[in-house]
């Protein structure tokens, strides 16, 4: 019988950058993952696909399940014989009950094994811009729970201690308790004027920073609503703030962006500038059903004198079906290959082809036009296209292709269908409200959106900025009343990156 294994992993605060490469590793082998609310969604996106999701939702007081509940899930799929992952918030051992659960694993005599994380105790204070000790300011700190019982008799916590013997401060989970910290603190001889920070969702887009002074910390909190998650940090290393801020002073800060396709290079240079990107693909490339007539139009490759590939997609399975036929980019030597893109063009390139002509235009009109000024007397008459794409695609070129005398075969080398996992975890983050530009690259992409989230998806939408990235799918996203309000000249993932820098950037 296969013996199952625990994994606890911290994911860090937020900032999706902060989860460790040994976590990562954990997580893309794991069969089971239980996992908390305070998490940046898009670490789920980095799990297998065919794993079992099991969500704790553990917040501010209200859990989906209990400590007791979680534990007794832990221990009962790691006897099933599978890889757990536990993924908690920031660190497991820092006020996470980590050390809980690896309690219960060890009574039951099942295997764990415990992977720290960025702590938001460490993280929310550098994110803005609060270093926890400094050679002039602070040589020594502490980390506190916040959240002990107040009406407690006697407290755990040597006030005193605290009050008198640490440099800085630091308090997790404190914002229900704020009066009774600050008076424990007064009380033990503190100073009340000493520089007093408390950072909300530290790391991430909606952080939100109030500096203040001990005395005052919790008028000026309530003043700016501050609620929890946050982290406190009494001390004069507050005082840097003012010249070490650095997060909140990106362009982009506070932008979440909704993409709904793969995550690719592209995107980088958002999260480079600031903003946090949800990944939730809308569509999934899988093969036909079968290949049997891209296969006959291969065999028969020396029968058109056109290859126009649409997508990077097509470039890859048509290559894949020439191997497979033991034919190589040799017997491509008679044709001319047009590429729709730069990336398409890209794709290409790693068969060792370049690409004969790139239309400036991707449209239908855009390629005949193209091509009328590839061919002699501007003839369509001899003219025979070989283009393998998507099953879904228009039909507009090749209706126009041969309406002018040309020919044109479209044998199907991919299909884009509706991924149906982890459509709940997408609704519950859009209802949220955290999602401030949504981005869609084709119809599909937004057709598929729009069936999976069901109904509520235009209230969701008409509040978020949209950004298409061309005409047809600007089309497809106003036919159902709603606004596009970014959209490049150029139809590619690049060009629509810089406009949406250029729509949302705070100068």
């Amino acid at each position: 019988m296969k013996k199952g294994k625990v994994y606890i992993i911290g994911a860090g605060p937020g900032d999706i950058g902060l989860l460790t490469i040994k976590g990562l590793y954990y997580l893309q082998r794991s069969d089971v993952v239980v996992y908390d609310f305070h998490l940046n969604a898009q670490i789920l996106n980095y799990i297998n696909r065919e794993a079992e999701f099991i969500y704790a939702g553990k917040r501010g007081g209200h859990h989906e399940m209990s400590q007791e509940e979680i534990n007794r899930a832990l221990i009962q799929k790691a006897k099933e014989g599978k890889t757990v992952c536990r993924l908690k918030g920031g660190d497991p051992f820092v006020f996470g009950r980590g050390g809980e659960e690896a309690e219960a694993l060890a009574e039951e005599g099942i295997d764990f094994e415990i992977v720290p994380g960025v702590s938001s105790a460490i993280a929310a204070p550098a994110y803005a811009g609060i270093p926890l000790t400094h050679r002039k300011y602070s040589s020594s700190f502490a980390v506190i729970t916040g959240n002990e019982d107040a009406t407690k008799a006697e407290s755990n916590i040597d006030w005193k201690g605290l009050a008198k013997h640490f440099d800085t401060l630091v308090f997790l989970m404190g914002v229900k308790n704020l009066p009774n910290i600050t008076r424990k603190l007064l009380d033990n001889g503190k100073d009340p004027e000493t520089p007093t920070a408390i950072v909300r969702w530290g790391s991430r887009p909606d952080q939100k920073t109030v500096v203040s002074t001990l005395v005052n910390i919790e008028r000026d909190s309530k003043i700016a609503d501050i609620k929890p998650p946050a982290v406190m940090i009494i001390g004069n290393v507050v005082t840097l703030r003012a010249k070490l801020s650095w997060y909140e002073k990106k362009p982009l800060f506070g932008q979440r962006i909704l993409i709904t396709r793969e995550y690719t290079k592209e995107y980088f240079k958002l999260e480079e500038l600031g903003a946090e990107i949800f990944e939730f693909p809308t569509i999934k490339i899988i093969p036909p059903p079968d290949f049997k007539d891209l296969d006959n139009s291969i065999s028969s490759i020396d029968n058109y004198n056109w290859l126009v590939f649409t997508s990077k997609n097509a470039v890859k399975f048509f290559f894949e079906r020439l191997i497979y036929l033991n034919k190589d980019a040799r017997d491509l030597k008679s044709l001319k290959i047009c590429c729709i893109g730069i990336k398409t063009s890209e794709e290409l390139k790693k068969y060792g082809i370049l690409a004969d002509f790139i239309p400036e235009e991707f449209n239908a009109e855009g390629l005949i036009k193209a091509f009328s000024n590839n061919l002699s007397n501007n003839s369509f008459s001899n003219l025979k296209i070989l283009m393998p794409r998507a099953y879904e695609a228009r039909e507009s070129f090749p209706q126009q292709i041969r309406e002018l005398g040309g020919s044109i075969d479209i044998p199907e080398a991919y299909r884009t269908v509706k991924p149906e996992k982890h459509a709940k975890r997408l609704q519950r983050f859009l209802k949220s409200g955290r999602i401030t530009v949504a981005t869609f690259t084709s119809a599909s992409t937004f057709n598929n959106f729009m069936n999976i989230v069901g109904i509520e998806a235009i209230d969701i939408l008409k509040n978020l900025k949209i950004a298409a990235i061309g005409p047809i799918t600007a089309k497809a996203i106003e036919k159902t009343g709603l606004k596009v309000h970014i959209m490049p000249k150029e139809a590619t993932i690049s060009a629509m990156v810089e406009e949406i820098i250029k729509d949302c950037s705070v100068l």
